[in-house]
């Protein structure tokens, strides 16, 4: 009959060395950029490829797939490191900031499709600046009334006031008005994700499938970046009106938000 017996020193010392080495490659990782370089892109891709294999299911959109899966990656990781989630999400940042770079050369792309059919604008410029004021106008005062009926803090309505523009310039936009960031960066994408989801049947019932500058205006005040894109699937004109539209939005957040909050009182 063999004798239980307790591992040696010398075994002891290798699984000490193995830590060791674990704890260099962890600490290695966390303070390379392509950490979150590398999660956002495996996120996004894992997103990307449900969102086809269900046939489009909303919750599997990838922006907001991808997000809810980042956060629950960066919370385990931090409860299998035993250290708080700030650290892991500060050292994800790096190689964040780096992805975050790019949103605003891709913001301005927007512009190919405005540019091939800005005859539209012209014939257009008054209708569509007109809707695309009275629209954001209404959304600013029924975001406010909801938020304030919800109870919402002051920083949470300044970030939900930012909804109709991209992220790049929602963001400082926000923070001006002493929105916080984060919670406007979700507002953002779910907003968008909800257009996108719905958007078919919004055209449906508003009786906009044979009407390009509407569905095109709808798609990009409402959606942003991710409506404009979606006016692409309807017809070339949407697109391009979308595109008009997600760009205006993006000027008039810039000057009408501040405005609108410091006449609430907000900031």
């Amino acid at each position: 009959m063999k004798m239980m017996t307790r591992p040696g020193w010398g075994a002891f010392f290798v699984t000490n060395r193995h830590l060791k080495k674990v704890g260099k490659c962890v600490n290695y990782l966390l303070n390379n950029p392509f950490f979150g370089i590398g999660l956002s892109v495996l996120v996004y891709g894992i997103g990307e490829y449900l969102y086809h294999k269900t046939n489009r299911f909303v919750l599997f959109q990838p922006l907001f797939f991808g997000m809810l899966l980042g956060i629950g990656l960066l919370v385990l990781m931090a409860s299998i490191l035993r250290t708080p989630v700030q650290k892991v999400y500060e050292a994800y940042q790096i190689g964040g900031d780096w992805l975050f770079w790019f949103v605003a050369p891709a913001t301005v792309s927007f512009a190919v499709p405005l540019y091939k059919r800005n005859d539209i604008f012209k014939k257009h410029w008054d209708v569509i600046l007109v809707a695309l004021f009275i629209g954001l106008l209404l959304s600013l005062f029924g975001i406010y009334g909801v938020s304030r009926l919800l109870g919402l803090t002051d920083a949470a309505l300044g970030a939900m006031l930012v909804q109709a523009a991209t992220t790049a310039i929602a963001l400082p936009v926000a923070e001006s008005v002493g929105g916080d960031q984060a919670i406007a960066a979700f507002a953002v994408i779910l907003n968008s994700v909800l257009i996108y989801a719905l958007g078919d049947h919004f055209i449906r019932w508003f009786k906009l499938h044979k009407n390009p500058l509407g569905a095109g205006l709808g798609f990009g005040i409402a959606g942003n970046a991710v409506g404009a894109t979606k006016a692409i699937e309807v017809s070339e004109a949407a697109g391009a009106t979308g595109a008009i539209a997600f760009v205006i939005a993006g000027i008039l957040v810039n000057f009408m938000v501040p405005g609108f909050a410091s006449f609430v009182g907000l900031g």
